[in-house]
């Protein structure tokens, strides 16, 4: 009997409990504390792991800047550079230091001395959710590195505005170009018509779309042009290089370069059509001297 049974006596009587259901209930329990042993083995291990990447990727991390964060990640460029330094220079940016502005934030430039510069792209805050997948992106991005791929030197979190710290491309920008993409994030073939468009009043205009004055003024090239031209007063947004080119051509162009920039897209010309517009616009002509 003593070979397939167990006995209990707990509450005073005599229960009798088969030796394979006390095997059974061993075995379960031994599985329940090898489960839970490997659970906290892995929880260990993945902060340990995640700790080692911060020390290895990450030169500065601070909490409580501005009731935020600020983490820089490890490069050549950060190494030498001083943390509060960065602090100081950030906050100190304003409206003069902006090279581009769009649906999705403003770009500031970042002078630290005269050799090292920096693009600062300055993002609303969202959710805590939202800031939270944020912060796991930024932490991914910091690992890429590419030659077709800008590098991401750190980002700061504050309870206002998010900051993405980037490398910063001396030759402009792609928005310089992709002018409606900028706006709106969409990339169409109808977007490229817009573009278009705001590259022909940058030729007339002799003006750019990031020049400070617009953000002064809270406006933008195109509704300055439109505003402008529309008070039959197209003379004063004209290129000075301009002023001897026949005034029949410059309207043609005028009007061709706002046919491109229409509101709704299936409103704007093909790319095919812009050029046989051009095309039709110029004359036969002996260039004036001014």
């Amino acid at each position: 009997m003593d070979s397939c049974c167990s006995y209990s006596t707990d509450d005073g009587s005599l229960t009798v409990i088969p030796a394979q259901m006390a095997k059974a209930q061993y075995i379960a329990f031994y599985i329940t504390v090898c489960c839970i042993a490997f659970i906290v083995s892995k929880i260990v291990i993945s902060v340990l792991l995640y700790k080692r990447w911060k020390r290895k990727h990450l030169i500065y991390e601070e909490d409580g800047f501005s009731g935020g964060k600020m983490v820089m990640f490890k490069s050549a460029m950060m190494q030498s550079l001083k943390s509060d330094e960065l602090f100081k220079k950030t906050l100190k940016l304003s409206y003069k230091d902006i090279i581009g502005s769009g649906g999705y934030g403003t770009v500031y430039k970042l002078m630290l001395n005269e050799s090292t510069a920096f693009a600062v792209k300055r993002l609303n805050r969202g959710t805590a959710e939202r800031d939270r997948g944020f912060e796991r992106e930024l932490e991914a991005m910091g690992d890429i590195k590419h030659r077709n791929i800008l590098t991401l030197h750190g980002y700061c979190t504050t309870p206002q505005y998010n900051l993405l710290i980037y490398e910063l491309m001396p030759n402009g920008s792609l928005d310089t170009f992709l002018h409606e993409y900028f706006d709106t994030g969409k990339a169409t073939v109808k977007g490229d018509v817009y573009s278009f468009g705001v590259v022909l009043l940058e030729l007339l205009t002799g003006r750019k779309p990031t020049d400070e004055e617009f953000f002064k003024e809270g406006t933008k090239l195109v509704t300055w042009v439109k505003a402008v031209v529309e008070h039959k007063r197209g003379e004063y947004v004209l290129d000075s290089s301009l002023k001897c080119s026949p005034a029949d051509e410059i309207n043609k162009v005028f009007r061709i370069a706002f046919r491109c920039l229409e509101p709704e897209p299936s409103e704007r010309p093909t790319m095919a059509d812009v050029v046989k517009m051009l095309e039709q616009a110029k004359s036969e002509r002996v260039v004036e001297e001014c």
